[in-house]
């Protein structure tokens, strides 16, 4: 998806639902939880449901969830005064704070502590922060948008993730499915790139030719749009003067396609391998096909696949 812009593209049924979905999601103010596999553009459709809101003109504030140890959790978020802790030289505000009357985007929020997952809540159930060191707290007017490429649900059942977070977040929700399930999307994206890095570049490469599409389209992408803006800006180290030819594909997205010639062309058939070969443990046999657990458990659903692959 662009760099910038907030466009969805592709034409297939769940990219058309999720289009007219969206502007009606701007109109609310729920919480909304994205999920999908590592790659699907959670933040882009974030930015989305943003842009389609009445808070376009307020601020569209990231964090990553993931990326922020413990320690660090509640100063990054809710933000801290001058000399509250060794180091605070200066006062700074919490991406609450700089996000009030917009949006704030907590992207992998399956990654927090249960410490960290109690304060957030605190926050959502409030609407108000306490930044460290400050005397009282400030209320805070925003949307809350999460996102994750881990089984929310399954992270509940395991108890490592608060069942009253989740259903504070889980008001909305969008899935976003693997660019595996939507193929007829790929010739899209591979354009989008294309002019994406033509522009950035100055070149002027054209279109993948026949031969390549074929092979693309029947590439699972386990990395998804992501992968996708890799290899095109692959090709681009080394462009043709015109279309792109499998000759001009990427040596490393090379080895990616031999491994995956290598395990068979048939879906099911590779699931049903993966699994087998790691003794039904799902989660082993959802790194082996370079996926996450919650594709796999789609596709288990989508094959019909039962332990045995009898389908039934």
């Amino acid at each position: 998806m662009s760099e910038c812009a907030t466009e969805i593209l592709g034409t297939s049924r769940a990219i058309a639902h999720l289009r007219d979905f969206v502007p009606k999601l701007g109109r609310s103010d729920a919480s909304l939880l994205i999920t999908g596999s590592t790659g699907t553009g959670k933040e882009h459709i974030a930015r989305a449901v943003h842009q389609h809101s009445h808070r376009s003109r307020k601020p569209f504030v990231a964090i990553n969830c993931g990326a922020i140890p413990d320690n660090l959790f509640e100063a990054e978020l809710f933000g801290f005064e001058r000399g509250s802790f060794t180091g605070a030289f200066q006062a700074q505000k919490g991406k609450a704070v700089l996000a009030d009357g917009g949006t704030l985007f907590l992207d992998e929020i399956g990654e927090l502590s249960p410490l960290c997952q109690t304060k957030l809540l605190r926050m959502l159930e409030e609407r108000e922060v306490q930044p460290i060191g400050a005397p009282r707290p400030v209320k805070v007017d925003l949307r809350v948008v999460a996102a994750t490429n881990r089984s929310v649900e399954e992270q509940v059942e395991e108890g490592s993730f608060r069942s009253d977070l989740y259903f504070r977040l889980n008001v909305a929700r969008i899935v976003l499915p693997d660019l595996s399930e939507r193929p007829e999307d790929i010739a899209i994206y591979l354009l989008h790139f294309i002019r994406h890095f033509n522009e950035r570049t100055g070149y002027n490469v054209g279109g993948p030719n026949a031969e390549l599409l074929d092979v693309l389209s029947q590439y699972d992408w386990p990395g998804n749009i992501r992968e996708v803006r890799n290899f095109v800006e692959g090709v681009f180290i080394d462009p043709p003067r015109g279309a792109i030819g499998v000759d001009h594909i990427p040596q490393a997205f090379m080895q990616l396609q031999r491994s995956w010639r290598r395990s068979g062309t048939d879906e099911r058939d590779r699931i049903l391998a993966a699994l087998e070969a790691t003794d039904w443990n799902k989660a082993e046999a959802a790194k082996a096909l370079r996926w996450s657990r919650m594709t796999l458990y789609r596709k288990l659903t989508k094959h019909h696949v039962t332990r045995g692959g009898l389908g039934l």
